[in-house]
């Protein structure tokens, strides 16, 4: 945690420096902090698909994977296909791309699935580049500056106003953490904020800031009152809104630091929404831990989870209703190099040497 001493009782956001731990100031609003992130754009050359064709939301996860085994697979969030660019035989792909995108030099055979199915694969691929243009500002309203952060900016020189690398730490109305975006905080221009006096209006250059994408927005803004107070308040979202829901519920549970129940706990897991890979984990981490819980967010986590500090002691039993749903929607799932594997087996093989005895209704 940052400290955040001399700062309004209640803010939503914190400016925080992450080398030092200090924070340079709070306020109720900031603009520019949604939007739509750059997408990688794709033409899939030679493109051949497999079963329906491929076009509109592919997935909220799609992995491209060389044929070239040397070369890593990447990752495409909410991947849409465009279709076949005219005239040609190329797939328009774009999507999030995860990190920095296809292996530096490959550029040959490349095959595509969603994780639930193969979508097709292609000769070859080319990368289009999006038009340039300007990012917009983040701009904190009403921000009130801590006594560090004044005193730069008396400075005003272009040392003084790159704070580098900064946390906008976003929070509930009880001021808990909810989550925080990394910015560089390169500051463009400030001036007083017709919100109070001594607030400050802050401008950062939004060239080094990745927004948060839109479909975020309702998910945090449900959780701006607090942690859900009842189980399955995540059901009715689709996959990459429950990916969503699970980091808010990920960060929430490595902050916090809980005790352990006693060995010999009886659990109930509500099988009933478990149509994809985030719902699994949100069913299981209430099943654990109640509303909101966490229990892991994928199957390395759950390992680390089954080893103490995370509400469990082994040995325990976990009662699972309706685990036929899980079955149909899980016991098939693409890895990211495209071979299929059950991850309802291979979870309930982890709970299993964890001493949580599963019995499956």
């Amino acid at each position: 945690m940052h400290e955040d001493k001399g700062l309004r009782p209640q803010v939503r956001y914190a400016l925080a420096d992450t080398e030092h731990g200090h924070v340079w100031g709070g306020c109720l609003e900031v603009d520019g902090l949604f939007g739509e992130p750059t997408r990688g754009t794709y033409e899939l050359l030679g493109w051949a698909g497999e079963g329906a064709e491929a076009r509109g939301l592919l997935g909220s996860r799609v992995w491209l994977v060389p044929q070239d085994e040397t070369a890593e697979p990447w990752l495409l969030e909410d991947a849409e296909s465009l279709g076949l660019h005219p005239g040609t035989d190329g797939l328009v792909l774009t999507g999030l791309d995860d990190c920095e995108g296809p292996p530096e030099g490959y550029r040959g055979v490349t095959r595509v699935h969603n994780e639930h199915r193969r979508l097709g694969s292609c000769q070859e691929f080319t990368r289009v580049l999006p038009p340039e243009r300007a990012a917009p500002p983040l701009v904190l309203r009403g921000l009130e500056p801590s006594q560090e952060l004044r005193q730069l900016l008396a400075k005003g020189t272009r040392r003084a106003l790159d704070l580098g690398q900064a946390a906008l730490q976003i929070r509930d109305d009880q001021g808990e953490p909810l989550t925080e975006q990394v910015v560089w905080t390169r500051i463009r221009t400030w001036h007083p904020s017709d919100q109070g006096a001594d607030l400050i209006d802050l401008e950062l250059d939004g060239e080094s800031f990745t927004p948060v994408p839109g479909h975020v927005r309702p998910i945090l803004e449900r959780w701006f009152t607090g942690p859900p107070s009842t189980s399955g308040a995540w059901a009715d979202l689709d996959t990459r809104r429950r990916e969503a829901w699970l980091d808010l519920v990920q960060e929430r549970g490595c902050r916090r630091t809980g005790q352990d129940r006693s060995a010999h706990h009886a659990y109930e897991l509500d099988g009933r929404h478990i149509t994809d890979v985030p719902g699994l984990y949100l069913a299981l981490g209430e099943a654990v831990n109640g509303p909101g819980g966490y229990f892991g967010g994928c199957l390395d986590a759950v390992v680390d989870c089954l080893r103490g500090t995370f509400g469990y002691t082994a040995p325990a039993t976990l009662l699972w209703r309706d685990a036929a749903t899980a079955r149909e929607f899980l016991s098939h799932i693409l890895g990211p190099d495209g071979q299929p594997y059950d991850l309802l087996a291979e979870l309930l093989g982890i709970l299993a040497e964890g001493g949580m005895q599963v019995a499956l209704m």
